[in-house]
């Protein structure tokens, strides 16, 4: 079993297209991935003025703070997408393109094969599937496996969700419990990186962003969508591995060397078996923590001691 490859979106912050200052403020950020918006803030009105806006944006390059930037297009049936995607794709290089509205893997196909289309400057852009219907969670295995390897994302956008349901948003955020977890179980099942959670609506509380970005990532989400500069700190805090997990991590991978020495193929550490799974998900919040910044060479240093506990066949 293999992790799934490292990017780390813990903010995926959307900024208006149709906005010059907040697509120039946006440059001073400091979020693992700034979305450049087409859809959902931008008024049909305003999109062909977002579309120059966001080109002139991109042609600025990557800001220094930001680990990615990506670009939200309208929805693929929505008769917008060809004028969106030759915007977003005008700088001659993009890092993912995120897709709203995914219903079909006709979508995600549409949007690969026009990056395949525009040659070598596009290979290496990903692309991002917002599941926002109960068509989309119950076709969603159509709609990972139609990927030609772009896509490496998933997100749930619970507000058009609830609308598609005729569902009312709680606190407690119980209605959406079987729609996220789905979320959650297609993003690893098919190897990709992210899963990106419901955007919190009050995002003047903080309390209430914490009390969801820990709930989130409880359930396996690796981020979550932000819509106010203000929510960027506590999300990527709260989305990072914590100090103890890592070191744990550290620990298992420290013994892990020694019992591959030894020859054993399942063995204990502090009383807990440990075998495959567990060594693959301790390698993924090495790798986690390394990209978010946190120094994880002293932990190695400090755990070099660390021994496996022979059980079973490994005896």
């Amino acid at each position: 079993m293999a992790a799934p490859p490292q990017i780390l979106r813990r903010a995926l912050c959307y900024v208006p297209g149709s906005s010059p200052r907040m697509l120039t403020k946006a440059r001073s950020l400091a979020a693992d991935n700034v979305t450049y918006d087409l859809e959902d803030s931008v008024t049909l009105s305003q999109k062909p003025a977002a579309r120059a806006h966001i080109a002139a944006a991109l042609a600025l390059g990557r800001p220094a703070g930001v680990r990615e930037v990506a670009v939200r297009i309208n929805a693929v049936t929505s008769g917008l997408v060809e004028a969106d995607l030759k915007a977003a794709m005008s700088a001659g290089a993009l890092d993912a393109v995120v897709v709203p509205k995914v219903n079909a893997a006709a979508d995600v196909k549409f949007v690969e094969d026009v990056l395949a289309a525009a040659g070598p400057a596009f290979a290496a852009t990903k692309v991002v599937a917002l599941i926002e219907s109960a068509r989309a969670v119950m076709d969603i295995r159509s709609i990972c496996g139609a990927s030609t390897g772009r896509l490496s994302g998933l997100v749930f956008a619970a507000e058009d969700f609830a609308a598609d349901l005729s569902l009312t948003r709680t606190p407690g955020l119980q209605e959406f419990l079987l729609a996220r977890q789905t979320v959650v179980a297609a993003a690893r099942a098919y190897g990709m990186p992210s899963a990106i959670d419901l955007v919190c609506t009050a995002y003047k509380d903080p309390e209430v962003l914490e009390r969801e970005c820990a709930d989130g990532a409880a359930m396996g989400f690796t981020g979550k969508q932000v819509i106010h500069p203000a929510q960027i700190e506590i999300v990527q805090r709260v989305f990072r591995p914590r100090l103890e997990r890592v070191r744990e991590a550290v620990r298992v991978l420290v013994a892990e060397r020694k019992a591959e020495e030894r020859g054993w193929g399942s063995w204990g550490l502090e009383g807990r078996m440990v075998d495959a799974p567990v060594i693959v998900a301790a390698r993924g919040v090495v790798e986690r923590a390394q990209l978010a910044g946190i120094e994880v060479g002293g932990m190695w240093k400090e755990e070099e001691g660390t021994e496996p506990e022979g059980h079973g066949e490994a005896r």
